[in-house]
């Protein structure tokens, strides 16, 4: 079985659902699992109903209306006849999600975000899904939250890998198109969880794992992994091989193309991972795969905008030791901050971290009781892996360098502003 990947750019709308098809025309569609994200930003505007709920807003029937109105643009231009049962299909989804909204006593955000931010995926899958059989390929869809379990850890879920290995080897069928939603899994409860942000990646490994799948496809607008990004670097090239260890550096350092957590999975059992065009699907792409050597060895680049540059000192000049240190990264855990480089001396210790859920502010204040805090926002964090002396160059000119940092094969740069 192959595991193929298509993210929210792909079916942000008719003509992407439409592609898809052609896509799997060109490439097989038999024995195939699909992985689907929502479509185009609606994981965005789903963020925003959520805003709207906790706000007691006037302006949450409108957020949800914005949606079901981009679906069903959608939905109008896939289908002649407006009685299909897709249409019916997508209004129970909406809905279960009016329903949710209006009786829900849950005061915890991040469940309540999972809960709704999943419809996102469930709505998707299901369009693509009808699509296909409208177009005579016949699918199955698969619910994933029925399949892939899950801790109650809600907007970055752990997986209960035992079971998942157990409901996906039992309950996928074979020689038939599969398609499933990423990003969802369920607690022992039922309840719905995700896996992080782009986490449908991970969803396409832990099927692949479970099935011991012949590969994985991950389907982007781009050709593949490219040794930079073409938004913000000139003359990008496209890397063609690339070991499991060098793509887990990339991706531990922040490269967007793969999620970091996709490929343990895959190296476990072997199992290639390529990146290709859903634009171009028979271009090879990027292959990622056992012993293969990075193919130019030439630098990497990858940006990470809108950081967080922490400087901690001791207020008393006495040393920061291991048991400072120690207790920094407890409190970093305990507040979810993703901690992205690291830099000390006797008395003070530095670190560039991700405050992706906003808990700075609570964290500072704990920090402030011991220790000195300075810190600036916004900063960027470059990551150089193969550096050379122009490649430090590129990044550093007419740039200001708060911080540096060099190994022997990884250079880090922070500099001020996005």
């Amino acid at each position: 079985m192959r595991v193929f990947k298509f993210g929210g750019a792909s079916v942000k709308d008719a003509a992407g659902v439409k592609n898809v098809y052609d896509v799997l025309q060109k490439v097989g569609y038999e024995d195939v699992l699909l992985v689907v994200s929502a479509m185009g930003k609606t994981t965005n505007a789903l963020e925003a109903v959520i805003k709207d709920y906790f706000d007691k807003s006037a302006a949450l029937q409108s957020s949800v209306q914005e949606v079901k109105k981009y679906h069903n643009q959608i939905l109008l231009d896939l289908f002649e006849d407006d009685k299909n049962a897709v249409f019916t299909a997508v209004n129970a989804l909406f809905s279960d999600l009016e329903y949710f909204l209006a009786h829900n006593k849950s005061p915890n955000y991040n469940f309540v975000y999972d809960q709704i931010v999943s419809y996102g995926e469930l709505i998707s899958t299901t369009i693509l899904s009808h699509f296909m059989n409208h177009m005579g390929i016949q699918t199955q869809w698969i619910d994933v939250r029925s399949f892939i379990k899950t801790n109650s850890n809600y907007r970055d879920a752990e997986v209960d890998w035992d079971l998942t290995q157990k409901n996906i080897s039992k309950n996928v069928k074979r020689k038939i198109l599969n398609i499933t939603q990423g990003f969802l899994g369920s607690d022992e409860n039922n309840f719905t969880t995700t896996l992080g942000r782009e986490g449908s990646d991970y969803t396409a490994a832990i099927f692949a794992y479970c099935l011991n799948a012949d590969s994985v496809t991950i389907w982007k607008d781009v050709p593949g992994v490219m040794n930079a990004d073409p938004r913000y670097f000139e003359n990008a090239r496209l890397l063609n091989h690339i070991s499991y260890r060098e793509a887990i550096e990339l991706a531990f350092y922040g490269a967007t193309v793969i999620h970091p957590k996709t490929l343990q999975p895959l190296q476990k059992k072997e199992i290639p991972l390529y990146v290709k065009s859903f634009i171009n699907p028979l271009l090879e792409g990027t292959e990622v795969s056992k012993g293969a050597a990075l193919e130019p060895y030439l630098p990497c680049f990858i940006v990470k905008r809108n950081q967080l540059l922490i400087s901690l000192s001791s207020i008393d000049f006495s040393f920061i030791m291991e048991e400072n240190i120690s207790s920094i990264f407890s409190l970093f855990h305990q507040f979810k901050i993703k901690v992205n480089l690291i830099q000390n001396s006797a008395i003070s210790f530095s670190v560039c971290v991700e405050d992706k859920f906003d808990n700075f502010k609570q964290l500072n204040t704990i920090l402030s009781k011991n220790f000195k805090v300075d810190f600036t926002e916004n900063v960027t964090l470059y990551t150089i892996r193969h550096f050379n002396e122009d490649a430090a160059l590129t990044v550093e000119n007419g740039k200001t360098v708060l911080l540096k940092q060099i190994s022997t094969e990884t250079m880090q740069i922070v500099t001020s502003g996005n």
